[in-house]
């Protein structure tokens, strides 16, 4: 038995999701391979067989694959697909979007958005926003599945895996590409930074909340993430929203400025390691996830923290 992991990269380097999914396919037991498919991307194919644990690295080179249209990265994943146990694709944009046509056109069930491999054929995935964890069994021949990946450790580098280069399929016909606007930001990307700091509505306005979270984004190196409430008050951009319906977040600190921690807010960030929230109001639901809870007024607290660090 064995899994495929379908990497996601940049062409030059892997992105830190398929680290983590690479913990996930291992837990599912039988030898991991990796799909590297894109074009001129032998750098990212090297470095999916340095990953400690991968025996194989499939590397799918095309002119077809440059741009990581789904139609055609799923007609990849179709053309290798006999043969394997479990198909597994980071919990990415990217990876929401291949993975569905993969299952339709294998006639099998998606899973979607696992946090624990309880057994090859049982998973554990979060439901109602978080609230409760579901446990599902899979018959299918073929488990299709996406990685939450706040819920596994990146796996770690050392290995020497085989790189085995196969046909890249042929243009669909299906889509085309026309271009990409890209967010360029200095400060860590939000889903792979160890410390976050986020701020809610209570901010105010976008000049206060710039003016109050970036010195001390500034000092710890931070990126800044934004509650829903925030983003939809124009006081922070959407690519910073964190919650449910934002980007799922794991950093090794977390600073939640004003947030008042609804249910969708909690959803995506819970799993930070520690969790420090700063409000005035003694009642606000962030404190019952919170490792540390500030009762006091941001506007005073954060400068003061600024200073201190």
């Amino acid at each position: 038995m064995s899994v495929l992991v379908i990497a996601e990269h940049d062409h030059g380097s892997l992105k830190g999701a398929t680290l983590n999914t690479v913990t996930a396919a291992a837990a599912c037991g039988g030898d991991v391979h990796v799909l590297v498919a894109g074009h001129n991307a032998a750098a990212a194919a090297q470095a999916a067989a340095s990953i400690a644990g991968v025996a194989k690295v499939l590397h799918a080179d095309g002119a077809s694959l440059a741009e990581g249209l789904a139609e055609n990265l799923a007609a990849q994943v179709l053309a290798i697909a006999q043969g394997y146990s479990h198909i597994l694709f980071p919990a990415t944009a990217s990876g929401k979007n291949v993975a569905p046509r993969v299952a339709a056109l294998l006639d099998v069930a998606q899973i979607t958005d696992i946090t624990k491999v309880i057994a090859a054929d049982t998973f554990e995935r979060p439901i109602y926003a978080g609230n409760a964890i579901a446990t599902v069994q899979s018959a299918d021949a073929v488990k299709v599945i996406t990685v939450r990946t706040t819920g596994f450790d990146a796996a770690a580098t050392g290995g020497n895996a085989a790189v085995e280069s196969i046909a890249a399929v042929a243009d669909s016909g299906k889509s085309s590409f026309v271009g990409r606007e890209q967010t360029k930001s200095d400060r860590p990307e939000l889903t792979a930074a160890k410390i976050i700091v986020s701020g809610g509505r209570a901010m105010g306005s976008s000049d206060q909340f710039n003016a109050v979270l970036t010195p001390l984004a500034d000092k710890l190196n931070a990126a800044l993430g934004a509650s829903r409430a925030a983003v939809d008050a124009g006081y922070a951009p959407n690519d910073w929203q964190v919650g449910q319906t934002g980007k799922i977040v794991a950093p090794q600190l977390y600073i939640a400025c004003g947030i008042s921690g609804a249910i969708q807010h909690l959803a995506g960030m819970k799993d930070s390691k520690v969790i420090v929230a700063i409000n005035k109001d003694p009642e606000a639901p962030i404190f019952s996830v919170a490792d540390y809870g500030l009762e006091a007024d941001l506007f005073a607290a954060v400068p003061e923290l600024v200073n201190s660090l």
